[in-house]
């Protein structure tokens, strides 16, 4: 079978799906946002010589962009993990005809290379290259390094293969990079000036392209290896069997009739990775925080660092609660049909966002080095968190009826997105700035800070009239959510 007979049927698959045409508005988006990193990739290409030639005068342009080249290579590495999808073909119609293996693996390999990522990256390469050649470069030494660099490319593809479907890539990987960011942190060895030279070498050595060459072509291997390992139809067939692997999560009963709950969540985040994202981005967004500290006109505005404070406590709060009970919805008609109490169910719910309030609360502590005042105002943020947006978020999600499959890519992924989503978000983040203004303009920051944080104890105190209240909603938009997360599209 030729390749064109291979496009022919997944064309054919992709216009009779029945999915065809559900989501149109989704995918336009999709497309007008390929169309603008396209353009900016494109934009960044034609000027990167001139402003290299402007802020770096003394170097080489392409000097210089060898010497970053290496976090270019690291973060395409990372989004690629969390953002790429595979390529994916039904094989199992394939595999009853006379078709090679060899021929469904290959393709199946080499439509990756079709992946925008790939796509993109050419976009401010080309231009670059072709502004070199325009200023009288070596021929020669330019098409060689615009080589290695696309070499590279398709190297983080594959690669990206081998991390998504073996473990000890994951983690040798993962390793790497860890090593890597020690090393360059604490200035133990400059890891990108020492590949910084490793790309200059490229670029001045035309012969040396057979080394990434050579890589592209082992890291193929090893992934055609593997694709074609499993390439069988009996492998569909076979259950799969794995080593069963708990964590020991008897610490939770101390909580009581929510334990079980408490321990379906804890389960769920540790074993899918959108919902494992949600705690990664958590932890990454303490560091919003220096945007604001380490700038003295924000310092100034007090007003201004409550976005933070609310951000930085309740970024869990607000990725992981504002999608309650769509997280659950594969089992949630499971869960309804016995006898659970539903108030149980939304205080395991709550308990475990305000632990994350706690312990993201606890990680911000550091920012004291720029004030008690920012201790502070961090502190009634997160009470207010616990208090008021809290209950809110739990309020709002009685509106998800949207199911989300967690098996599904985190990045891109807009499975249990409604209404609800951008209806959260007004009083999410503009009632603590507007109860924190109106103190603060009457009398002065300290006061703001002490209301915010008093509404947020009242708030605690209420706690069980308010989720009472909540439940009873839940309770009234049970058999709709039941409904709306079975619809499996």
């Amino acid at each position: 079978m030729r390749v064109k007979q291979f496009v022919n049927l997944e064309w054919k698959q992709f216009f009779r799906s029945a999915n065809f045409g559900k989501s149109i508005a989704i995918k336009i988006f999709m497309g007008f946002m390929a169309l603008y990193m396209a353009g900016l990739f494109l934009f960044i290409g034609v000027i990167l010589f001139k402003a290299l030639k402007k802020f770096f005068p003394e170097l080489d342009p392409v000097v210089v962009v060898n010497n970053y080249l290496v976090y270019w290579v690291l973060s395409e590495l990372v989004l690629r993990y969390f953002m790429q999808k595979l390529p994916v073909l039904n094989i199992k119609p394939l595999l009853t005809l006379p078709i090679s293996r060899h021929k469904i693996t290959n393709y199946v390999l080499t439509k990756s290379a079709l992946s925008p990522f790939n796509v993109l990256s050419l976009f401010w390469i080309i231009p670059f290259c072709i502004t070199l050649l325009f200023n009288e470069y070596p021929v020669i030494n330019v098409l060689t390094w615009f080589v290695s660099l696309l070499c590279i490319v398709l190297i983080v593809n594959f690669l990206n293969f081998l991390i998504n479907k073996k473990n000890v890539y994951f983690y040798s990987i993962l390793g790497v990079l860890i090593a890597t960011i020690g090393l360059e942190y604490y200035k133990i060895f400059e890891v990108s000036a020492f590949c910084g030279k490793g790309f200059n070498m490229l670029y001045n050595n035309p012969i040396l392209v057979l080394i990434p060459i050579g890589l592209l072509v082992l890291v193929y291997y090893l992934n055609y290896k593997n694709l074609r390992g499993i390439l069988f139809l009996d492998a569909s067939l076979k259950q799969k069997t794995e080593e069963a692997k708990t964590q020991d999560l008897t610490w939770t009963n101390r909580f009581g009739d929510i334990a079980p709950f408490l321990q379906l969540d804890l389960k769920l985040i540790w074993r899918n990775k959108r919902p494992r994202m949600t705690v990664f981005l958590s932890i990454l967004f303490l560091l919003y925080g220096l945007y604001f500290y380490m700038n003295d006109k924000m310092l100034e505005l007090p007003i201004v660092l409550v976005f933070a404070g609310i951000f930085m406590t309740g970024m869990f709060l607000s990725n992981f609660g504002q999608f309650i009970p769509s997280w659950d919805s594969s089992y949630y008609s499971m869960m309804m049909s016995q006898n659970i109490p539903l108030r149980k169910y939304l205080d395991s719910k709550a308990g475990l966002i305000t632990f994350s309030v706690v312990v993201l609360f606890l990680l911000s502590i550091p920012y004291v080095y720029f004030g008690w005042e920012v201790l502070a105002l961090n502190l009634a943020c997160a009470l207010y968190n616990i208090g008021v947006n809290m209950p809110m978020v739990l309020l709002i999600s009685s509106m998800n009826k949207k199911r989300i499959d967690l098996e599904k890519s985190p990045m891109m992924n807009t499975q249990g997105m409604s209404a609800a989503q951008w209806i959260i978000i007004f009083p999410f983040l503009g009632l603590p700035v507007l109860i924190y203004s109106i103190p603060f303009l009457l009398s002065n920051d300290i006061i703001a800070t002490i209301v915010l944080g008093a509404v947020g104890v009242i708030g605690i105190l209420f706690r069980n009239i308010l989720l009472n209240k909540i439940t009873e909603i839940y309770r009234s938009k049970k058999y709709a959510m039941v409904a709306g997360f079975k619809e499996q599209n």
